[in-house]
């Protein structure tokens, strides 16, 4: 191991735990909306118990594996990994746990008031016992524990109340599902949101679900399981249908190991004994939390309020808004004039999907692909696809059926798509396809033209009203014969194709890149690298960013989670500067800029400079060529590295710190909001505007 590369990078664990640090910050920002901090309490949580399936999971298995394996980053080993993680979420969960106390009891003057069974008044406490014996009683499936009765597999991440029980001198342990299909609260009759949660209206009346027995030490519990099952490792299994293994997948992920166990109250040292042995656990894994363990609900609260008292809680309304540069009329016909960029989600993706529409019916398109990796669980866009193909077009879907934690729904959408007679294709052995590539073909008199969309976020219609992301749309003849080639060598399993502007993972993006910057690298003090992403790991482009800063080049990465790469290092990354920005939406463009001017080489694409990116999977970057959508995007970079409300800087201790405001504040995505709600819409057609004119002269002579 290289060992120079230690002294300017740290560990990719603790790097994200930083992140979902900085998330539970925005819980803690006193000048958003009540409900919006709750709900970033809620994504913390989300975050977490990812982080615990996924990245802890691995490490489990890496210490079974291959206990002496070192990373590279920080030349820890699995176990030293997990232990320094353990260590570090600890704290986390009581910062978490005071942050939602605080917003919970400033909720209550609105009458938002999350309770438990002893703070609720008379008439209620006889409301949730009749509601219990009536609805919840006779649906409940406890159990026992002892010798004859084995202890129940415990589903991942459901909530469990727990009690001992005792039988003259015989002791036994009692466990209750709280079940999957009725409401995570109970809402008390009344006009204020008052509630209290399902698992505490169960712990309360455990004397009636185990009647026999006196009930001592009642608790609730869940457990988070191993999350991380690679379908690829069990290929050489299972030589059928690939939907077939990903749904065996999924079933056994329900069943692995388990790597976290919460609790509601403080376990005794016998139940801690109890629950180890059971789960094969040491008790550093035990994590109590003093508020719920499900915060799901506080995302349809919003619905239930008053409307006065909604914007009070919640941020302005704000809804993608239509594109200037996309005035009426066909997209298609617009996009062959002329590229076009969409910046979700201060604008809308409904040009994106109105040109798929288009092609669907217009005699001159004979072939649509698409690269799928997510989508919404009800998505206009294969409704058109479908449309398409019953239309007699030629639509090939590569659909990723790996995508974590939606295969179920890509799975469904595969069959779907197949059912309407789209050709359906997953991809390469071995490799998630993450990238995102539509490419329209028609003919043109004699001659056959491409359109090519190329973004940096799914076609998720959901999560492009909530997460930044840009799209490029282009009949550059060019970029579509490469997107062509690209699906071509999809459909073969090749993935040494030669393309002209497209940069493709995994055998030329991270090549290109590091090229790129070895440019910036020969012009010294005037070269310039810019880039954004999501995560940061590769251990081959943090070299090269050294090596770039040791030559005096700026450069400048907005990088919004995890980042390996430590800034302002002495002799190694004086000339590096780190920021991530967390706000309303979640940041998720990939953009790099490789100098300035007019020598400056732009591109967007799918791809994180990580490991798994770079080399792992099918990704692809398209150049921005055009000159005004060149401004466009240098434009956004600016105001985001000017950003000092919403941004965070890295410092090279490791710590992210919010900015000093010497003058205005800028927050970046409140900027690019104001200048969606407020861009004049593009000029209509000449003649519709002689129109207008006529009609305008006309109105005053009425008036007269």
């Amino acid at each position: 191991m290289e060992k120079d590369i230690l002294s300017y990078t740290q560990n990719r664990e603790l790097s994200w735990l930083k992140f979902d640090q900085r998330v539970l910050e925005e819980a803690k920002d006193q000048s958003l909306p009540l409900l919006e901090r709750m709900k970033f309490v809620a994504i913390f949580m989300s975050n977490l118990d990812e982080f615990f399936m996924i990245r802890v999971g691995s490490l489990f298995d890496m210490e079974h594996t291959d206990a002496n394996a070192r990373d590279a980053r920080s030349g820890m080993t699995p176990k030293e990994q997990i232990e320094q993680i353990l260590k570090e979420v600890a704290p986390l969960y009581k910062e978490r746990d005071k942050t939602y106390a605080d917003i919970k009891k400033q909720l209550q003057p609105y009458g938002v008031c999350g309770l438990d069974f002893k703070e609720l008044e008379q008439q209620e406490k006889k409301y949730v016992r009749k509601y219990f014996k009536e609805q919840i009683l006779p649906v409940l499936s406890p159990q026992i524990v002892d010798a004859n009765h084995p202890f129940p597999h415990l589903v991942n991440k459901e909530i469990y109340v727990t009690a001992s029980l005792k039988m003259k001198d015989k002791l036994m342990f009692g466990i209750v599902p709280v079940p999957q299909y009725v409401s995570e609260v109970l809402y008390l009759p009344g006009h204020d949101i008052r509630y209290i949660r399902m698992e505490k209206v169960i712990m309360e009346n455990l004397s009636l679900v185990f009647p026999q027995y006196e009930v001592t030490e009642p608790n609730y519990i869940r457990v988070t399981r191993n999350g991380d099952v690679s379908p690829d490792d069990e290929a050489l299994e299972i030589n059928d249908d690939f939907r077939h293994l990903m749904k065996q997948t999924l079933h056994k992920r329900r069943k692995m190991s388990v790597v976290r166990l919460e609790t509601a109250e403080k376990l005794s040292p016998g139940n801690e004994k109890f629950f180890c042995d059971k789960f094969k656990i040491n008790p550093n894994q035990i994590f109590r939390t003093k508020m719920p363990m499900k915060l799901g609900y506080v995302f349809t609260i919003s619905g239930e309020l008053p409307e006065a008292m909604k914007r009070a809680l919640t941020y302005p309304p704000f809804l993608p808004q239509n594109s200037p540069r996309v005035p009426e009329g066909s997209v298609m016909r617009q996009v062959k004039k002329k590229d076009i960029l969409l910046f979700y989600p201060y604008e809308s993706m409904n040009p994106f999907l109105k040109m798929i529409k288009e092609a669907s019916v217009d005699p001159s398109v004979m072939t649509i692909k698409i690269t799928i990796y997510r989508l919404a669980k009800k998505a206009r866009l294969v409704e058109y696809l479908c449309a398409a193909a019953e239309n007699g077009k030629e639509v090939t879907v590569l659909i990723e059926l790996r995508a974590r934690f939606d295969e179920q729904n890509n799975i469904e959408w595969s069959e779907r798509l197949e059912e309407a007679g789209c050709r359906v294709i997953y991809g390469v052995e071995g490799y998630k396809v993450h990238s995102k590539v539509c490419l329209i073909t028609y003919r043109n008199r004699n001659e056959i033209q491409y359109i090519t969309q190329i973004g940096t976020g799914n076609y998720n219609e959901k999560t492009a009203a909530m997460y930044t992301d840009l799209s490029l749309m282009t009949a550059d003849q060019e970029i579509g014969r490469d997107a062509a080639e690209f699906f071509k060598n999809m459909s073969i399993g090749n993935l040494s194709g030669i393309y002209k502007h497209l940069i493709v993972a995994p055998t030329g993006l991270k090549q290109k890149v590091l090229h790129l910057m070895d440019e910036e690298i020969r012009k010294r003090e005037n070269g310039r690298i810019i880039m954004k992403m999501n995560s940061l790991t590769d251990v081959d482009f943090i070299r090269k960013a050294s090596e770039a800063s040791q030559a005096g080049v700026r450069v400048d990465l907005i990088v919004r989670g995890i980042c390996c790469i430590l800034p302002g290092v002495p002799g190694y990354t004086d000339n590096v500067r780190v920021m991530s920005v967390v706000g309303r939406y979640l940041e998720h463009p990939r953009i790099f800029s490789f100098g300035t001017g007019a020598e400056q080489k732009l591109y967007i694409g799918s791809a994180d400079m990580m490991t798994r990116n770079t080399e792992r999977r099918v990704e692809v970057a398209v150049p921005v060529l055009d000159e005004d959508i060149k401004k466009q995007v240098n434009h956004y970079l600016k105001v985001m590295l000017n950003d000092n409300v919403k941004a965070r800087v890295l410092g090279s201790d490791g710590k992210y710190r919010k900015r000093e405001v010497k003058e205005s504040f800028i927050d970046s995505q409140a900027v690019f909001m104001n200048e969606a709600l407020h861009a004049r819409p593009a000029a209509a057609p000449a003649k519709e505007s002689h129109l207008l004119k006529r009609l305008q002269g006309f109105r005053k002579l009425l008036r007269k």
